[in-house]
């Protein structure tokens, strides 16, 4: 299952990790942050124990959008070192996020 960032352990779990970490920032009313769901959810399996994955609802958490200028949804965030690397508005396919994460794991 998808990690859970808030704007509470946001600082301890993402800026302060050694991990590449992705961040969806969705919520519940947007239909194409839904249809993101499962491929953030297979991707977190996928990468298990080489990368975070994670989801942060937007609604509950309104801190880090802010912080990141995040002006739609869904935002995938891509972090290494604690450092962004790397911003992706709007739907994605999973082979698309994969070769980001890849490139930061290389």
């Amino acid at each position: 299952m998808a990690y859970e960032f808030t704007d509470a352990n946001f600082q301890q779990e993402v800026i302060q990790s050694d991990k590449v970490t992705l961040i969806d920032l969705w919520a519940e009313w947007c239909g194409p942050c839904r249809l993101m769901t499962p491929v953030v959810e297979e991707l977190s399996t996928e990468y298990k124990g080489r990368a975070v994955i994670g989801k942060l609802n937007v609604d509950d958490n309104p801190e880090v959008p802010m912080e990141y200028n995040v002006r739609g949804i869904p935002t995938f965030l891509l972090f290494k070192n604690g450092e962004l690397r790397e911003k992706i508005v709007g739907a994605q396919t999973k082979k698309t996020l994969q070769d980001k994460i890849e490139a930061l794991l290389a």
